[in-house]
């Protein structure tokens, strides 16, 4: 009799859980690859189409403040993955990995009965098995095989799909549907016939990014309905001077996007500051889940309803290297209005793959930039101001939402500077983070760093 009391209770349970299941809702998030918010069209760009990204926008909420955790891939996903900085969840550099002991937060929807699945790039590299999904392909977005595997799901079990395309990364395709004449260039970038037609290529690779989250979506709710979350993100900023590897906002502001039918009102805004941290947090509390109490990142859903209200009143960002083609090391705090930068090794270069490479499809238009800087004193400041900083720059972002103007040494801004160089200070002591990195940097002279194509510097002893 126990027994058969403990069996009844046991299939209650289960039915439970069986009928909780089939109430969370389905969830897709399409991840781009380097790209910023500036170049969507939901976002102001007026020279790039994007309308797969433009048509969710009018259907959900956009995010307007956005941020991802550190300006480059493998951080910047496994912060996300995890819900926890970099200093804390151990994928600090590019390609460097979380800890054994850090737990995706994936493994919290495979507790709540989803079935995940990852297509494409969605963790970084070696990576991926770490993060727990049912099931991966990691081919450049085969379609075949999302329809195949959403064919094969069991339909008594919601999911949770995550899909990654590499575009617009580098290599970007030659120019197609785009005029070089009349792209845009940003005020902070030298404006010369080779970045205009580069910037026409990185257009056409963010084009195809687009084209390939409307196959993915009419794939998706084709199988689901409609009646699921939808997420469009990117990982940082496109692969552009002060873009991605920096932390200014071309690098950390990202674009976020969510619809969500039902819950969440069409062509809406949000002004508030979110992080990547908080995604997987947002959709876990979403789907029913009581939420860990040590992440970094905390659930958004309440902007679902309220789409004004506060969130993050900061956002804390940094980078150390990535391989030996970018070393420097920087972290900033940045608030509604203020930007406080520091470069903690201010007597090294600041490069990058582009500039250190100049590859035919990715960075050759540096070559432009040297002869006009050359020739002109304006372009000189640019790419002298990109690869040579000083140890502090604050920006007054409602003023300078470029960026450009460094008040760090203006005397009327000495207290804004105070405030957060000790915000900073603090959360630097709270991360543990020594600001140290153990690869070794270019120093100005190095023949390596003066000729793009020469090998790579051996490292320091």
């Amino acid at each position: 009799m126990p027994c058969r009391r403990l069996l009844t209770l046991l299939g209650l349970v289960l039915g439970s859980l069986a009928l909780a299941a089939t109430n969370r809702p389905h969830i897709l998030v399409f991840l781009n690859d380097d790209l910023s918010a500036r170049d969507v069209g939901a976002y102001g760009a007026t020279d790039v189409r994007t309308p797969a990204f433009d048509q969710l926008a009018r259907e959900g909420l956009t995010f307007d403040r956005a941020f991802i955790a550190s300006p480059a891939c493998a951080p910047s996903r496994a912060a996300m993955l995890s819900g926890l900085t970099p200093l804390h969840n151990g994928a600090r550099a590019n390609h460097t990995y979380m800890r054994d002991d850090v737990s995706s937060l994936i493994k919290r929807f495979n507790a709540l009965g989803y079935q995940t699945a990852a297509f494409g790039k969605v963790a970084h590299g070696k990576d991926t098995p770490r993060h727990h999904f049912d099931f991966v392909d990691r081919t450049n977005l085969d379609f075949d095989s999302i329809t195949q595997w959403l064919a094969g799901r069991d339909p008594a079990q919601p999911v949770l799909i995550f899909v990654g395309t590499s575009s617009p990364h580098v290599p970007w395709p030659a120019a197609h549907g785009y005029d070089p004449a009349k792209v845009i260039i940003p005020p902070f970038h030298i404006d010369t016939p080779d970045t205009r037609l580069f910037r026409a290529r990185y257009y056409t690779a963010v084009s195809i990014g687009d084209a390939q989250c409307a196959r993915t979506r009419e794939i998706v709710t084709a199988a689901l309905g409609p009646d699921l979350i939808t997420v469009i993100s990117s990982d940082h900023g496109g692969q552009w001077p002060f873009g991605k590897w920096n932390l200014y906002d071309e690098g950390i502001r990202v674009p976020l996007i969510i619809s969500w039918p039902g819950h969440i009102t069409a062509s809406t805004r949000s002004p508030a500051m979110v992080s990547w941290l908080d995604l997987l947090p947002t959709l876990l509390d979403a789907a029913g889940d009581d939420l860990p109490t040590n992440l970094d990142g905390r659930s958004f859903t309440a902007l679902f309803h309220t789409p004004a209200a506060p969130h993050r009143d900061r956002i804390f960002t940094l980078h150390d290297n990535d391989g030996r083609a970018n070393v420097y090391p920087m972290r900033a705090v940045r608030d509604t209005r203020w930007k406080y930068i520091r470069n903690l090794r201010p007597s090294w270069i600041q490069t990058d793959h582009s500039y250190r490479f100049r590859k035919d499809d990715a960075g050759a238009y540096f070559w432009s930039w040297e002869v006009a800087a050359a020739r002109n004193h304006a372009d000189s400041l640019i790419l002298n101001r990109y690869l040579q900083r000083p140890g502090e720059e604050l920006y007054d972002l409602d003023a300078d939402p470029d960026e450009i103007n460094n008040l760090a040494a203006d005397s009327r801004y000495a207290s804004e500077l105070k405030r957060l160089r000790g915000e900073l200070d603090a959360w630097m002591t709270e991360q543990g983070d020594d600001g140290q990195v153990s690869v070794a940097p270019w120093l100005p002279g190095d023949p390596a760093l003066l000729d793009p194509r020469s090998p790579w510097p051996p490292l320091h002893p």
